[in-house]
């Protein structure tokens, strides 16, 4: 019977009625009906508060408006609290942009928060039963959901204030039906389960009367499925957070860095599951169309791709390697910057767009270390005057202590610079266009200190 099978449920899962104020999610069709009468059965037992909560959708006009009102008259023939509210979900669509399920639980679980905080409960009951776990697990995996999405509906969670309980998913529909036939329950029935337009409807009325031909208790399988896997990845993502803390390298509210060669010295389940985080916390709600195949994406830029390579996913979210590091980004990725030219004829400071700084002054100080943002050139030698720009295709430079010249693109690569710094890199260039430094990076053939040279032209990069 439904009542002993839930009764054991509770207990396996260490649930204890008692004391509870609940706040029960009735629709008037079976499952929730038969779950308002079940509790309203343990209420003085257990010392139960209840209270109901219906939500007209406005989906089927005045036959969903009936069933409110079905709902209203069963509870005050048992004298329970009865909350309602009409949200046109419809409009809310258009509205919104959201599919009917997406602005349909949003507005539901809205309304139940409202009527938890009013009656102070700290439990909402829905009445998902095991039919409804094996629709919502197939339908997930085909989806090509990840982590802990596959598990399907969990017993309990958080929810608002307290959590939510769903004491019949250990049962089927056809046991619900049972019940309310037992108890003489006539509920409503909304035409439109049966409808095949709604997915959950297709694999409801296609797949899973072939499942329980093969096995009538084929639910008790997926319950245990769901809740061993929930277990393992509770685990498992546990794991990933800490090894992930350990490779982030920048954690911004709509920007993750991560370090690549560390990261791939983690277990390939815990990349996974790192991943998956990352998009979680970035994307706080998680697009329709993201699945697992993104996460196969991420990994073969991260594993295969060249030393620089993007991804776009969905709602402008960005995937961007450069080199060692691989960043997720909503902010966009400045790769074609606007180019700019400022010129130097004597000492003096030049902000560059990118936010760095280029100064000029002159100095008579003899030979030494002076890194890779300072330089120095003989001033009596200068074909004035200094001009700090953007790159040019073609641009090449003479090295200090090589032969020949270089592509400043082969210098970029080598350094390892990431693509969109490139064009907006500072230039330094003589009055014939002639490359003399590349702050931060070369110094050419024509920077150093001389015997004849007293006085030099100091050049000193600030990033």
């Amino acid at each position: 019977m439904l009542e002993t099978k839930v009764e054991a449920f509770l207990q396996d899962h260490s649930f204890k009625l008692e004391h509870k104020r609940i706040v029960v999610g009735v629709s008037g069709g079976p499952d929730s009906l038969a779950l308002l009468h079940y509790l309203l059965r343990e209420e003085k037992e257990r010392n139960l508060f209840i209270v109901t909560a219906h939500i007209d959708h406005m989906f089927r006009g005045q036959e969903s408006y009936d069933d409110a009102m079905f709902v209203k008259s069963f509870c005050e023939q048992n004298s329970v609290p009865f909350e309602m509210v009409r949200v046109n979900v419809p409009e809310l669509m258009k509205v919104t942009g959201k599919s009917a399920e997406a602005a349909g639980r949003d507005a539901r679980y809205e309304f139940y928060s409202n009527v938890m905080d009013k009656y102070q409960c700290s439990c909402l009951a829905l009445a998902h039963h095991g039919d409804d776990q094996i629709e919502t697990i197939l339908m997930r995996l085909t989806r090509g959901s990840t982590g802990k999405a596959r598990a399907g509906i969990p017993f309990t969670r958080p929810f608002h204030t307290g959590a939510i309980v769903r004491p019949f998913l250990c049962v089927t529909k056809a046991e619900i039906e049972d019940y309310c036939e037992r108890y003489h329950l006539i509920p409503r029935i909304d035409p439109s389960n049966k409808e095949s337009i709604y997915s959950r409807n297709r694999f409801r009325l296609q797949l899973l009367p072939f499942l329980k031909t093969e096995n009538p208790q084929v639910h008790e399988q997926f319950q245990r499925f769901s809740e061993d896997l929930q277990e393992d990845e509770q685990f498992l993502q546990e794991l990933t957070v800490q090894e992930l803390n350990k490779v982030m390298k920048k954690r911004k509210e709509c920007e993750i860095t991560v370090e690549i060669e560390p990261f791939l010295r983690m277990p390939l389940p815990l990349q996974r599951r790192g991943i998956q985080l990352i998009l979680n916390y970035l994307y706080k709600v998680k697009p329709s169309a993201l699945s697992a195949v993104h996460i196969d994406q991420v990994l073969n830029l991260i594993k295969h791709g060249k030393p620089s390579g993007r991804l776009d996913f969905p709602d402008e979210l960005r995937v961007q390697r450069l080199y060692g590091d691989v960043t997720f980004t909503f902010d966009k990725l400045e790769t074609n910057s606007a180019p700019y030219l400022f010129v130097l004829n004597e000492p003096g400071k030049v902000d560059l767009p990118n936010g760095t700084r280029v100064e000029l002054q002159y100095t008579e100080e003899g030979p030494g270390d002076y890194g890779p943002n300072t330089a120095l050139f003989a001033a009596d030698r200068m074909k004035w005057p200094i001009i700090i720009r953007t790159r040019k295709t073609g641009d090449r430079m003479t090295i200090k202590g090589m032969k020949g010249s270089k592509k400043l693109k082969d210098i970029f690569i080598d350094q390892k610079i990431p693509l969109q710094k490139r064009n907006t890199w500072p230039i330094v260039t003589d009055g014939e266009d002639c490359i003399i430094w590349l702050p931060g990076l070369k110094k050419s053939s024509f920077e150093g200190t001389q015997r004849t040279t007293k006085q030099y032209i100091q050049l000193t990069y600030t990033t």
